[in-house]
């Protein structure tokens, strides 16, 4: 099948365009010590666009997730946010990560505080809402995500597949511009994998605006607009999820993709 003549062009391997740039990375760089993890990244996400970044262990994944909101430094190179610089300190870097949604491998929820106060400690204490408020807000989140019947409960005596629905409704609870997720699944039994799959397949649906590092090629193929492949700190190639998974362009890529299909 041939492509029509008003097809839109291909520019750089990005066919998916939702809405303005959200995210835009630009000659990222990032040192440990002599070690190089990020290598110029350049990298648009826009609003509603759910991009998945996937790649070996060591690639410099989990990395770049956390640059976009300052949990690692920048060596060099700009990333902005909404069109705003990331901030490097104080409350304006506060202001923004309370923009940005982050899940992580771990759920870093407060042991010591029930799923309820869990959810709404965020906007009451950085947002100003009222008690009521919140609590409202969050009992509407944690229905949405499938654990309202264990608000008043604490995160040990939730499944690790829950905890983890919890924690994204704790980042949603927010109301952030866009949300990372960083290996979201790799810390849970195979049994609560697809239960937090939904949820985030769920959100993409939504339109929220999503950067998600994972290893999970199912929810890839299904709920990116785009996949990001990285190796050894650099971003290789992007595309589709039906152009990547089907045509892979980077011998990197096709070795990746061939080790999944044989284990």
């Amino acid at each position: 099948m041939t492509p029509s003549d008003d097809a839109a062009p291909q520019t750089s391997n990005i066919s998916v365009r939702r809405g303005d740039p959200l995210v835009v990375m630009t000659g990222v760089q990032k040192h440990y010590g002599d070690f190089q993890a990020l290598t110029d990244i350049d990298l648009t996400v826009n609003r509603g666009e759910v991009v998945v970044v996937i790649g070996p262990s060591g690639s410099g994944k989990s990395t770049l997730c956390r640059t976009i909101n300052r949990l690692e430094t920048i060596t060099s190179g700009t990333i902005t946010i909404d069109g705003r610089a990331l901030p490097s300190e104080g409350k304006a870097l506060a202001a923004l990560r309370a923009d940005v949604g982050m899940v992580f491998q771990s759920f870093n929820l407060f042991a010591h505080l029930t799923i309820l106060e869990n959810v709404t400690l965020g906007p009451i204490k950085v947002r100003g809402m009222k008690k009521a408020d919140a609590e409202r807000e969050a009992r509407i989140l944690l229905e949405r995500v499938g654990v309202a019947q264990q608000a008043d409960k604490l995160p040990a005596q939730l499944s690790g597949g829950q905890q983890q629905r919890v924690a994204i409704a704790r980042a949603l609870a927010m109301n952030p511009k866009v949300m990372l997720f960083d290996e979201p699944t790799s810390a849970l039994d195979p049994e609560m994998i697809n239960e937090v799959l939904d949820v985030m397949t769920s959100l993409a649906e939504s339109g929220m605006t999503m950067i998600v590092v994972t290893h999970e090629m199912g929810f890839a193929r299904k709920a990116a607009d785009r996949v990001v492949f990285m190796a050894d700190g650099l971003i290789l190639e992007e595309g589709t999820p039906e152009e990547f998974f089907t045509a892979a362009k980077s011998d990197r890529a096709k070795d990746f993709l061939s080790k999944l299909i044989t284990h």
